[in-house]
């Protein structure tokens, strides 16, 4: 089912790309099904960012929020390495707003960027070292009325809207109803998860780039996706 849901990604923007070609792809999940699937093991998060962070590509993300489901799978991430990264929040050590990522690999960091929006960050390698995986895009799976709902869009869900819904940081967050409460949880809860869903993005299909929207450490390829998706975000 997740190799389906790449290739669909892949071919989103075809010409030939219609409705009920998109509500086959989403309604192939259901609440059953995803409330079945394991959460990654602890053992996952504890390394460095910089492998961890090209290994979320693919995994499923599941959140519930306010009586809400939302499931969507990872499709950009970047890498923030701690105290040896002046572009990190953990550069200058602890602070109150960023004390969760110097827990232990697998906890939830979410910050308010700018005073507009939310970010969620996956903090891995061992406790204090302060390094964090930042997920930028996603691909929705379910939920997708909520999901639109929260971003405020209306009208038919067609391909432009569905690329739009989780496609930066800002936007995956609001939609999947994230906020500060989810900071410091950890992503083998009920209400939040990280799963496997059997697929390994091919060496071909592995992008990576300097990352987005930073002033330092600029020229770090830290930034990972998957090639060929227009869901990614943009500068």
């Amino acid at each position: 089912m997740a190799v389906r849901t790449v290739r669909w990604l892949m071919n989103l923007s075809a010409k030939n790309s219609n409705p009920n070609h998109l509500n086959n792809l989403f309604f192939s999940w259901d609440l059953s099904l995803i409330e079945t699937l394991r959460p990654l093991a602890h053992s996952f998060y504890l390394r460095s960012a910089t492998k961890v962070a090209p290994e979320l590509l693919g995994k499923g993300l599941y959140v519930r929020h306010k009586k809400k489901h939302f499931f969507c799978q990872i499709i950009e991430v970047e890498a923030y390495l701690g105290s040896t990264d002046p572009a990190s929040h953990a550069f200058k050590g602890p602070t109150q707003r960023n004390r969760s990522m110097f827990e232990e690999g697998g906890t939830c960091y979410v910050y308010l960027s700018y005073g507009l929006n939310y970010c969620m960050n996956v903090v891995t390698d061992i406790e204090g070292k302060g390094s964090a995986v930042l997920i930028r895009s996603a691909v929705p799976l379910f939920g997708l009325k909520e999901i639109a709902k929260n971003r405020h869009i209306s009208g038919p869900l067609d391909a432009k809207n569905i690329k739009n819904l989780l496609s930066g940081p800002g936007k995956l967050t609001q939609g999947l109803g994230i906020d500060r409460s989810f900071d410091g949880m950890r992503f083998d809860q009920d209400a939040l998860k990280i799963v496997d869903l059997k697929y390994t993005v091919p060496k071909k299909q592995l992008g990576f780039s300097p990352r987005i929207g930073i002033s330092k450490a600029k020229e770090k390829n830290l930034r990972f996706f998957i090639k060929g998706s227009e869901f990614l975000s943009r500068p």
